[in-house]
């Protein structure tokens, strides 16, 4: 899924071999990338109906990162307890049995030294606890929903992002030469299966529905919390995260476009995936 693959003149592939350190001291301390970090959480959904088939959403989600590779060295166990956690914040329009796509948003990401905070009471559900040491802004990606603007596809969601030198921290990201990535521009990609929660916890609604995202309706205002398919709902979701470094001679536009290329020719990969699997 390399970016190379849309020119010779754009020869900026997404990054393997990448060095994560989760506590932030240093290359030496960190552990190899292959390809991505592996992350998992919930998200509240609401949906504004916007004409008879179109409407407006707004997402608030808080995630887990435990590993990278899917390779079983969990970040707390491996660096000696702590948490890395992520918000993430979008806003964007879509179709009813159609597609949506992200038109803005923040995702943010903390390391948080103290063990098994998140899912917790403090903050919003532990996942903004300790230092944030990565902000991205949402540039696009979407995915497919049905006649009640829930994921199908088996909840197939795609989520790309940006972020300018000087939005992560020192000491945490590093190419595999040892550059620490903080001074350079990034481009970041999420992939997610996402699909309907559907008896969230009452401290995932109280932390993630009536504190994050400011609901004031069923569970946030005495009474039981339900879904309601094509207003609001949550979902669970988990995939993969990866980065890129950004192109310096191709404008913001054009690496949209790239994130478009990039973003279809993983789904390519994953759906041969699939077929090979059955």
């Amino acid at each position: 899924m390399a970016l190379s693959t849309t020119g010779a003149a754009i020869a900026s592939p997404v990054l393997n071999n990448w060095v994560f350190n989760p506590t932030g001291t240093g290359f030496n301390g960190g552990q190899v990338i292959n390809e991505y970090l592996d992350i998992n959480g919930n998200a509240f959904i609401q949906l504004n109906r916007t004409g008879s088939t179109s409407f407006e959403f707004r997402e608030h989600a808080v995630f887990n990162v435990p590993q990278a590779d899917s390779n079983g060295r969990y970040f707390p166990i491996t660096y000696r307890g702590g948490n890395i956690t992520a918000t993430f914040e979008a806003t964007g329009s879509g179709t009813f049995g159609g597609a949506f796509n992200f038109t803005g948003g923040t995702m943010r990401m903390y390391h948080n030294p103290t063990n098994g905070q998140y899912a917790g009471t403090a903050g919003y559900y532990g996942a903004n606890l300790g230092n944030m040491i990565a902000e991205f802004n949402v540039m696009g990606g979407g995915g497919m929903v049905d006649q009640n603007g829930i994921p199908t596809n088996n909840g197939q969601v795609s989520v790309f992002a940006e972020a300018a030198a000087g939005m992560l921290d020192a000491g945490y990201f590093f190419n595999s030469a040892g550059k620490d990535l903080s001074t350079d521009s990034l481009l970041s990609f999420a992939f997610t299966n996402a699909n309907t929660l559907g008896s969230p916890t009452s401290r995932l609604v109280s932390e993630v529905a009536c504190q994050f995202s400011g609901f004031t309706g069923a569970g946030c205002n005495g009474r039981t919390y339900r879904n309601r398919p094509g207003e609001y709902f949550f979902i669970g979701s988990n995939g993969q995260f990866k980065l890129a470094e950004a192109p310096s001679d191709v404008p913001e536009p054009g690496s949209i476009a790239l994130f478009g290329i990039a973003l279809a020719a993983a789904g390519a990969v994953a759906r041969k995936r699939k077929a090979v699997s059955k």
